[in-house]
């Protein structure tokens, strides 16, 4: 079947889903005034067979069991919906608090959906239901708790894979702190994922509810499809001829809106896809506090990397030590080969080193600040604001289904008390600064080219007028024109704001163009740093001079050239 046949039949089976769903809910609302009778009101014979007054004929008391079945809708889908709704919230919470936070919260929060996964679903409702006491509160609160914990499991794999995402990691160097990330960015990625676990949730919820109204676990007071089941099978409606119109019905009605839910729950979960809604929300932000005065004295350099140390894993593996300082004005190459350490580097003077590296000793100082020892509500502040990160792929830093123009505007509104319309003129002020259009802010990122991606993380990472400017392999993926042009835009622009800026790259032949200083890391280690004139024609470490040496230029093209 072709894609296009695919998803017609998929819609196809969502009309379905959605017209059984809407006239069973039709029904439910609409119940004192479709049934003919009262449902616990003696009305007829008992066992009368179905006739002109009693379509289904009456149970062993008299009651209309049609009056019956269509009240018994209201309660077997007001406890589906409700105890979906609270295990789905239940474990919406948990999955995005696992897979969010990590670490310890993780760890206990899965064992907990460990062993509620673990244990028979059915069996466990009973025993649970027994201790509680027949009800529908019982019902409710026993479905809600053997249904949240899968939902929990995949949600926290999704959110876990989120929050690794360039955009999402772009966003904390920004200074977004976790609640904000969570409402903007990880709860409307995974909406698409939870409306179908809902519907199907209900679908389940309803199969539940019929099986413990059937093991007289129900309200007896307002008997469901599930309780009418349990009152045919106890008062011995099997034995005579008024099974089929006392117990085929609600048997019917529970499989049709099971089936309701199943197509609309799967055809949902077809279309779904973990990435954010198109939908634009408002921004409300609160003025951020203003910095506390740095509690170390303050040096010269913006950023000063004092002897830090920097491993992995708990044997203290791959072990990172630096020491230099980029001045105000200063751009400042950072070299070296992959696994060098120099990624590192960059992510310990925003505080975003990964879950496996820790600080052993050292410090790194912004606006003399130490990121280590600030709290996180102060680091967030901090980043995007005196310290901004230019991330190494503009297209996976860029959310794909916002406007160039509303990203630009949040990383403003993160930091400053202002209105939208004040943060959308320094947006357009921006984009005119790195060479864009003010049309450009309407566009999407897949809308612009490489290079025009790459003005536009530059342009966000000036919006505050940070201090201090890193730039993790800013040209990666860019053609050499483009190249030679981002890094001459990052010149020009950190003279015209006097930006402490460090470029991480692995290009020194075009580092050595507009650096200053040029430090070289091998294996961890800070080998070498000196002016560029001084790394190009005269390093003294060997490391140094190989690299040096490696590194094609154009001179000694034009030597082999003329021989």
């Amino acid at each position: 079947m072709s894609l296009l046949g695919t998803k017609t039949r998929s819609r196809r089976l969502a009309l379905v889903g959605a017209v059984i769903l809407g006239i069973l809910l039709l029904c439910a609302a609409a119940a004192p005034w479709l049934a003919p009778y009262d449902p616990t009101e003696r009305v007829t014979r008992p066992f009368a067979a179905p006739s002109t007054d009693h379509w289904l004929g009456a149970d062993d008391v008299g009651h209309d069991l049609l009056s019956m079945l269509i009240h018994g809708a209201q309660i077997s889908l007001f406890v589906g919906v409700v105890a979906a709704l609270v295990a789905t919230t239940i474990g919406t919470a948990m999955g995005i608090a696992a897979g969010y936070v990590r670490g310890a919260v993780d760890t206990v929060l899965m064992r907990i959906v460990d062993v509620v996964l673990s244990l028979p679903v059915l069996p466990l409702t009973i025993v649970i239901g027994v201790f509680a006491g027949p009800g529908l509160g019982t019902q409710v609160m026993v479905i809600s708790a053997v249904l949240w914990a899968g939902l929990a499991r995949e949600l926290r794999a999704q959110v876990l894979t989120l929050r690794e995402r360039d955009y999402i990691q772009a966003e904390r160097a920004m200074g977004a702190g976790p609640v904000y990330v969570l409402r903007r960015h990880v709860l409307p990625a995974i909406l698409p994922l939870v409306i179908p676990q809902f519907v199907l949730t209900v679908k389940t919820a309803i199969l539940l509810e019929a099986s413990l109204a059937f093991l007289g676990l129900g309200d007896i007071s307002a008997a469901s499809w599930g309780a009418m089941l349990s009152m045919a099978h106890a008062r011995n409606a099997f034995l005579t001829d008024a099974w089929v119109w006392w117990v085929l019905p609600p048997g019917i009605a529970i499989a049709v809106t099971v089936l309701g839910f199943a197509l609309l729950g799967n055809a949902i979960e077809e279309r779904s896809r973990p990435i954010l809604t198109a939908h634009q929300y408002r921004l409300r932000r609160k003025a951020r506090p203003a910095e506390a005065p740095p509690v170390d004295e303050i040096p010269v350099a913006p950023l000063v990397v004092d002897g830090l140390t920097v491993v992995y894993g708990e044997q203290g593996s791959g072990a990172t030590k630096v020491s230099f300082a980029v001045e105000a004005g200063e751009l400042v190459g950072l070299v070296g080969e992959s696994g060098s350490g120099k990624s590192t580097v960059a992510a310990a003077t925003l505080g975003l080193l990964p879950s496996a590296a820790r600080i052993t000793s050292g410090r790194v100082l912004v606006s003399g600040r130490d990121v280590a020892a600030l709290p996180n509500e102060e680091l967030r502040a901090l980043r995007g604001n005196r310290i901004s990160l230019i991330p190494q792929e503009a297209l996976s830093a860029l959310n794909p289904v916002r406007s160039i123009g509303s990203q630009m505007d949040e990383a403003i509104l993160v930091h400053r008390p202002c209105s939208r319309h004040e943060a959308r003129d320094r947006t357009l002020e921006l984009l005119t600064q790195v060479g864009l259009g003010a049309d450009r802010a309407a566009a999407y990122p897949h809308q612009l080219s490489g290079g025009m991606r790459q003005r536009v993380v530059i342009a966000m990472a000036l919006a505050n007028e940070p201090d201090v400017v890193i730039a993790d392999e800013p040209t990666s993926g860019l053609d050499v024109l483009r190249e030679a042009e981002i890094l001459a835009l990052l010149d020009d622009l950190r003279r015209h704001h006097s930006l402490a800026l460090l470029i991480v790259t692995h290009n020194l032949p075009v580092i050595e163009r507009i650096a200053d200083r040029i430090a070289v890391m091998k294996d961890g280690e800070l080998v070498e740093i000196g002016t560029a004139s001084q790394i190009g024609t005269d390093p003294r470490h060997p490391y140094t001079r190989r690299l040096v040496d490696a590194a094609p230029r154009l001179e000694s093209l034009r030597e082999k050239v003329a021989r």
